[in-house]
């Protein structure tokens, strides 16, 4: 039996330990706002945060899940991190198509969790596994920075 927590809840899996982590979550656990991208951790879509870092869950076995903590894009926003992101998404109209943005969120949490002020060069580089097929790159970073103002203001209150 593979136990694991997601988004603070604790689950198990009694199947094939070399399933995805990807597929448990979309099908076991019902959380399909991690997306099927290419299968091959190349693209970004599948991004979650092990344990605070982000992982591609399309790579990523259930037996190496055990014992893990993850947070999927249906629990980034329960963190004030998550929250400042996905605001500044909104705020900016980052979003074309949708397809890839829950991947980007969940990276650019990920940097923003580990480093609070980054600069173009840091997010570029923590932004550089996400692949978006609208090129909404430069609202990506412009969002980065904003989430980082906030966040910012937030701890300076």
């Amino acid at each position: 039996m593979i136990k694991l927590t997601v988004n603070d809840q604790e689950l198990s899996f009694a199947g094939d330990p070399n399933m995805p982590l990807l597929w448990f979550l979309r099908d076991e656990a019902g959380l399909t706002g991690t997306k099927y991208g290419c299968g091959m951790a190349m693209c970004g879509a599948c991004t979650v945060h092990m344990d605070g870092v982000a992982v591609r869950a399309c790579a990523m076995t259930m037996a190496a899940a055990q014992g893990k903590q993850f947070t999927t894009i249906e629990g980034i926003g329960a963190t004030p991190v998550g929250q400042a992101v996905q605001q500044a998404w909104v705020d900016l109209d980052v979003v074309q198509c949708g397809y890839c943005q829950s991947g980007q969120i969940m990276s650019a949490s990920a940097l923003l969790i580990h480093q609070a002020k980054p600069s173009d060069t840091d997010i570029d580089a923590a932004m550089a596994g996400n692949v978006c097929r609208c090129a909404t790159y430069v609202r990506i970073r412009a969002a980065i920075h904003q989430a980082s103002g906030a966040l910012d203001e937030g701890r300076s209150s």
